[in-house]
């Protein structure tokens, strides 16, 4: 039987290269985005088991309509990639931020993981060897914070928030068996940093997507509580 994965804002970008690698590993793969049909026509340009399911990480109601879906189809979820993220910070110093603009990320960065997370973990303990790939990144680390990394008001204290999520899962859902670190894509050219008044990244989303899909897929004695960078499973970054 092949595994199940669900991905959040699987229509696009990195998210929709995660789809399409997984889906090529012979997963079913769960491509979850906000517009149906936008989502549709993601679904459609994959071969394999791929299957669009319409899911806000903002609204409760859809996040549990989605999970219903995989749960009357396949019973059981074996990978969860937390990937739905956005940034605001594009024209907008940080001494001009708003609690209002942290509300809007927080809402999908880290309120939405919850959620999400939340409604999945009845349908991830009933896998043999259940996953959650958390996509993060090197702005929400604390330590290159410190140092030369520039971060973002709103965006990497999200992802700070998302890191801590990870490690306090990885240890509270280690009895149940299931695996949950977080990932760095890299900088890749995509929708979030369409505005960036700097250079985008060269890499692709399938360069994106190779330690997120390396994360996916772990055997049932891989690690937990881990935080990898954009190059290879054993590239650490500090947390």
């Amino acid at each position: 039987m092949n595994d199940v994965a669900l991905v959040t804002g699987g229509n696009k970008g990195i998210g929709h290269e995660i789809v399409r690698q997984l889906a090529a590993r012979g997963f079913t793969v769960y491509l979850g985005a906000r517009d149906p049909e936008r989502g549709r026509a993601a679904a459609t340009n994959l071969t394999g088991d791929v299957r669009s399911v319409q899911l806000d990480v903002t609204d409760a109601d859809s996040v549990q309509a989605a999970v219903r879906t995989v749960d009357s189809a396949a019973g059981r979820l074996d990978v969860l990639v937390n990937n739905a993220g956005i940034m605001v910070e594009w024209g907008v110093g940080t001494a001009d931020m708003t609690a209002a603009h942290l509300r809007q990320v927080y809402e999908v960065n880290v309120f939405g993981v919850v959620t999400v997370t939340s409604a999945c973990l009845p349908l991830l303990r009933r896998s043999a060897n259940p996953r959650i790939v958390n996509m993060s990144s090197g702005l929400g680390s604390l330590t290159l914070l410190d140092g030369p990394v520039q971060g973002f008001l709103a965006y990497s204290s999200s992802k700070a928030a998302l890191n801590a999520l990870t490690l306090v899962y990885a240890k509270a859902l280690q009895a149940d068996g299931i695996k949950v670190n977080a990932v760095s894509p890299g900088l890749v050219p995509t929708d979030q940093n369409a505005a960036a008044p700097f250079p985008r990244g060269d890499r692709t989303t399938a360069d994106g997507a190779v330690v997120p899909v390396t994360l996916a897929t772990i055997p049932a004695d891989g690690p937990t509580g881990v935080f990898r960078g954009p190059n290879s499973p054993s590239d650490v970054i500090p947390w």
